[in-house]
């Protein structure tokens, strides 16, 4: 053989080698492109992967990510419902997706509550029901009296197919056109894991009705999108009683007892309007035992919602609960639940760590567009401010926003060298502490008064709004900002009258402590429950329309992804401005 066609033959191989490789690795992931506000962390919860597959698939991503990038999902995880992840392609519709995957266009969106004909576009990712199963029709010839004759024995496998390297039960099972439970069934062994070399019994399909099938005409137009999910979506029902529930450990906890009473004058002022509201309140203690026992009360099943848990453990109990029997379940504590990511019927209340600081830093490089920023860090190093401080540095840099760091213990003199004339001068302490407080104010308070030409401000957290009487007038002096979900001036005239009302009720003051959770409980229970009385079953479509204003907790909600839950999206920024008005900046 000639020396030109060896060399031929062999990059031929090569290339065969490479192809085949590539596409076996392609049907190993699907693509997810990363919104504002996503981690590694929630992006695995929302795919049942873990963190470490993400990374494995896509060196990197555990040092930095960004809105915008794409990155490679595995394909195959085994999923209790049997339902797969599909990244939409160009030209794909949602009638190409019916025929691709053989489920109806009810079926689909059904499974993805937040997929509309607005929004269905090119890398979107939908989720996939599992195909439903039809029942098989069976023959019955009499048979022949006395006939002992068996009849021929029908092999179990089809075939035998030998896992390759980078296979997945995904791309097994759509090799042979047969569902993952299919070939899960046939091979048990597959529950621990797939391995290279394995050999695997492809049975064969299961037995289906077969009904005749009409011919397609081939000059019929498919139906669009539009028409599909208008034929999909179900009539709108009003609600005439609407039917809430309230599961906290009253007896436990005293704020939980708060927000119940925040929550009564809810429902009061909802009554007086002509809402009908049936009130049903259970103690769920600390324990999953005592929560089973009251989800296994008959009238739990016909809840149109549900506020509650406190407590880590009864979350997934209850939310599970609430998603069989399609129940909205508002969670107005926790920050850590899963549950949010994979469950449509779930309102987080309280805002997931990686979503609020990217609110916050939005709001704060559209608030300082010409900000030189100056980090006030202390001797020993907050851990809980170091997410958000990275952020925002990394934000900081990506916008071109000028900054540097000075110590906690830095003289007037020192932080006057960091100044830059022409910018807005911001100072943010790397802890939200007392003590890093105690130790800057009064150089910076200084800085202030010689220097009355430049511009400077103080940014800061939600906590400091307990420190507010003790700062008060250098805080209007220093002209400082913080960021919060929660707050309210206790001026304000809604806070005056609840503050007043509340009195007269229960013959008590209101608690100092921030958040409010009787305000906590008043707001959450309004903006809900006005909200079904007014658009029924169709609030999840009209949650913008709720031009509601609270006396202390936001509401901006957002499904996570088209087959999850809510999560409020509300930020706030408070600001002490020298001429001695309180602001509450509202970001829309």
């Amino acid at each position: 053989m000639k020396p030109i066609n060896r060399i031929f033959l062999f990059l031929l191989f090569i290339s065969v080698s490479y192809a085949v490789s590539y596409a076996q690795e392609n049907q190993s992931y699907f693509l997810h492109t990363i919104e504002k506000g996503q981690s590694l962390y929630s992006i695995s919860k929302m795919y049942n992967v873990t963190t470490s597959d993400i990374v494995r698939l896509n060196p990197g991503c555990n040092e930095k990510i960004y809105a915008g990038q794409t990155i490679k999902i595995p394909k195959g995880k085994e999923s209790p419902k049997g339902e797969t992840f599909h990244t939409i392609q160009a030209g794909e519709t949602l009638y190409k997706l019916t025929t691709m995957y053989n489920v109806s266009a009810k079926d689909i969106c059904e499974a993805n509550p937040g997929l509309s004909a607005e929004n269905f576009r090119i890398g979107q990712v939908i989720l996939i029901p599992q195909k439903k199963e039809e029942k098989a029709v069976t023959t019955q010839t009499p048979a022949e009296p006395n006939s002992n004759i068996q009849g021929p024995v029908v092999p179990r496998c089809k075939d035998m197919h030998k896992v390759k390297r980078k296979e997945t039960i995904f791309s097994v099972s759509r090799e042979y056109g047969i569902s993952e439970q299919e070939l899960i069934a046939a091979n048990p062994e597959l529950k621990k894991g797939m391995k290279k070399g394995q050999f695997l019994c492809i049975p064969y399909p299961a037995a289906t009705t077969v009904q005749p099938t009409p011919k397609e005409d081939p000059y019929a137009i498919p139906p669009s999108n539009s028409e599909l999910f208008s034929k999909s979506k179900e009539a709108p029902k009003e609600m005439s009683t609407i039917k809430a529930a309230l599961i906290l450990p009253f007896q436990e906890d005293k704020r939980m007892v708060e927000y119940y009473e925040g929550f009564l004058m809810a429902v009061d002022s909802l009554k007086r309007t002509g809402t009908s509201l049936d009130l049903y309140v259970y103690d769920s203690g600390k324990e999953v035992s005592t929560l089973n026992t009251i989800l296994a009360k008959n009238e739990m099943k016909n809840m149109d919602v549900i506020f509650g848990p406190m407590h880590q453990n009864q979350i997934k109990p209850l939310s599970d609960f609430a998603e069989k029997n399609n129940i909205r379940l508002v969670i107005p504590f926790s920050q850590k639940g899963e549950e949010v990511f994979s469950n449509p019927s779930v309102y987080q209340i309280n805002t997931p760590q990686s979503y609020l600081y990217s609110e916050v830093y939005e709001h704060f490089t559209r608030q300082f567009p010409n900000a030189h920023v100056i980090f006030i860090e202390p001797a020993i190093a907050d851990k809980e401010k170091a997410e958000f401080i990275s952020g925002l540095k990394q934000e900081l840099k990506n916008k071109g926003i000028s900054m540097q760091t000075v110590s906690e213990n830095a003289t007037k003199e020192t932080l006057k060298t960091t100044l830059r004339n022409g910018k807005e001068n911001i100072f943010i302490p790397t802890s939200g502490k007392n003590m890093l407080l105690i130790k800057a104010l009064p150089q910076l308070t200084l800085l202030v008064r010689e220097n009355p030409e430049q511009n400077i401000h103080l940014f800061g957290y939600p906590e400091w709004q307990t420190y507010t009487k003790d700062y008060l007038e250098n805080f209007f002096e220093l002209d400082v900002y913080f960021y919060s979900s929660f707050y309210t001036n206790t001026l304000f005239p809604a806070a005056v009258q609840f503050t007043n009302n509340y009195h007269k009720w229960y013959s008590k003051d209101l608690t100092s402590k921030w958040p409010n959770y009787a305000m906590l409980g008043f707001d959450t229970g309004f903006f809900f429950l006005k909200g079904l009385s007014r658009y029924g079953s169709e609030l999840e479509n009209n949650l913008a329309k709720m031009n509601l204003t609270p006396i202390q907790t936001g509401f901006r909600f957002q499904r996570v992804n088209n087959w999850g839950g809510f999560i409020n999206k509300k930020v706030f920024f408070i600001r002490f401005t020298k001429n001695f008005e309180l602001v509450k900046l509202d970001f829309e």
